[in-house]
């Protein structure tokens, strides 16, 4: 029997087994799914499609990696800066710098509940936004919805209808302008300067058109979305403070730089860097034409994150 690529498996497994003598064997071969990669006869390459559409659930299509899409031509649109989210980023960072100096002294207490509150955090983008609101890699009951609704708002990194359909863009046209993270732009840009800038016009025109029917269907989200800014400021912002300093006496100011401060720096670059770093640093074991890569440090850092170095689909 030959499975070639495109075969619905569940057909097959559908399909009545028949009588086999008990004197032959029988092997299956699985063929490889086509090269993205064709010859042509000037020596150029052609990049195709690595799945068929009739391969992928409905509400994947959208975040599959479209090679037809193709940057115009002509000069890029005048920069456009953000200062609010350049000062609250400047003094976000200033004071995660400052309170490292404050560690020596924080209770063990102290430190154990920021490092605590890293990992849920990180939980809530890695297993919360990624993996289950933007690709649907699984399917969770209630109570861990709600537990990574809860973690990924003291994550504070936008709501989870924004983050997901940012990611799918990246995905669909990633190396792009419609990229909103574009490495091909550099290190600062992909890490945190596309947050402090307005987003190019092709992120904001192939955005709008992305399905995003799954994600307005979920109650949980349009909750969130609808209460998130002051759903952000207790839960990444209050709670993380006000816990070491009532629970075991910490100071203010380390409860404060320590905790908090220092802790959500620490989430949003770890975040960051599967953008950035990820992308320009590290080994392409399975395709050396794309830009994502295995990075140790990247995938230790983003907590139950690894990231993909085939970009056209994250299962």
């Amino acid at each position: 029997m030959r499975i070639s690529h495109g075969t619905a498996l569940s057909s097959i497994w559908d399909r009545p087994c028949p009588q086999i003598s008990s004197s032959y064997t029988t092997t299956t071969t699985i063929t490889a799914p086509p090269s993205r990669l064709l010859q042509n006869g000037g020596g150029k390459l052609e990049k195709t499609p690595l799945y068929l559409e009739e391969d992928i659930r409905p509400e994947l299509r959208d975040d599959i990696y479209d090679p037809s899409y193709q940057d115009k031509e002509g000069p890029n649109p005048k920069l456009e800066y953000v200062w609010r989210n350049i000062i609250l980023m400047s003094l976000l960072h200033l004071g995660a710098l400052y309170g490292i100096t404050w560690i020596p002294t924080c209770k063990m207490y102290t430190l154990l509940w920021a490092f605590f509150y890293y990992l849920i955090s990180a939980l809530g983008v890695t297993a919360g936004a990624h993996r289950l609101w933007s690709h649907r890699s699984y399917k969770a009951r209630l109570p861990l919805r709600l537990f990574l609704i809860i973690a990924n708002t003291m994550a504070f990194q936008n709501d989870v209808y924004e983050w997901a359909r940012d990611h799918r863009a990246h995905h669909k046209f990633s190396e792009t302008h419609a990229d909103p993270h574009n490495s091909r732009r550099g290190f600062f840009f992909s890490h945190v300067g596309w947050l402090l800038v307005r987003k190019h016009p092709e992120v904001k025109e192939k955005g709008g058109l992305l399905n995003l029917s799954d994600l307005k269907a979920e109650k949980l989200l349009v909750f969130q979305r609808r209460y998130y800014k002051p759903a952000v400021l207790l839960m990444c912002f209050i709670l993380p403070t006000f816990v070491p300093w009532y629970c075991w006496g910490e100071t203010f100011p380390h409860s404060l730089l320590v905790a908090t401060f220092l802790r959500y720096a620490v989430v949003l670059n770890a975040t960051w860097l599967v953008n950035s770093a990820a992308h320009l640093y590290g080994y392409r074991p399975y395709d050396k034409t794309i830009n994502p890569r295995e990075n140790l440090l990247v995938s230790l850092g983003a907590v139950g994150k690894s990231h993909p170095v085939v970009r056209s689909l994250e299962y």
